[in-house]
């Protein structure tokens, strides 16, 4: 059994913010792959079902996004798992939008949800950091991970969201390769360059020319002298 965990921010209001970019992986996860449906619980929301050969339990933290260790904490502890079986999805602003990365441990680079996840159960755990890209300048990240998604990001963000779902099984067996193949696949299909220079027709193999005949050399007259002799053998 593993506890996988989307972060963000409870309320109509943060639905489509990008902090919440961790709620919408888990909500595109449960539709695709019939799970649920969701009801209360652990200081959250939660749907369970099978993910390739294992169960998995999906988490929402209803706190906000400061207090989201308390849920995950309370959930990992019910269950009776350890950080290790616990995967947590989160919006990350050092990767370039669309991108996708996995990781064990490690510090929480002021990630409020993820500072709290670090003080109930500590860094062993794992993350998919979905990258959302950076404003640009410290000062603007707040309103950044808290405003929604643009209309003209609608298409990398579906691509990326259909990636997650494909490779959950794998990241529930903790095939991490398989699980960042599976979004590549949706985000990055490979494509044919059309630089390749299309196979050359074998040139038919030119016949060879016939050897020309050699004609026959004409019979050059006889002399007198030949006839002379030839007609005296016929009379001996």
């Amino acid at each position: 059994m593993k506890l996988i965990v989307g972060l963000g921010n409870p309320g109509t209001k943060y639905a489509a913010n990008r902090h919440n970019i961790g709620f919408m992986a888990l909500d595109r996860i449960a539709d695709d792959h019939g799970m649920g449906p969701w009801r209360a619980r652990f200081q959250g929301h939660v749907a369970e079902g099978r993910l390739g050969d294992d169960k998995a339990v999906l988490l929402k933290p209803a706190t906000f996004m400061n207090l989201s260790g308390q849920a995950v904490g309370e959930a990992m502890r019910y269950l009776k798992l350890t950080p290790g079986d616990v995967i947590v999805m989160h919006d990350e602003l050092d990767l370039a939008p669309g991108k996708c990365r996995v990781k064990t441990g490690g510090g929480h680079a002021g990630h409020n949800g993820l500072r709290s996840i670090h003080q109930h159960i500590g860094a062993d755990y794992h993350r998919v950091r979905l990258g959302i890209g950076h404003p640009g300048h410290k000062d603007r990240v707040a309103g950044y991970v808290l405003s929604d998604f643009a209309k003209a990001e609608q298409d990398w963000l579906d691509d990326l969201m259909r990636g997650v779902s494909d490779g959950a099984p794998s990241l529930m067996a903790g095939d991490w390769g398989r699980f960042q193949n599976a979004v590549a696949n949706r985000t990055a299909p490979a494509r044919n360059s059309g630089t390749a220079a299309p196979p050359t027709a074998t040139p038919a193999t030119a016949k060879p020319n016939p050897k020309p005949r050699r004609q026959a050399e004409p019979e050059q007259p006889a002399s007198f002298t030949d006839r002379l002799r030839a007609l005296s053998d016929r009379f001996k």
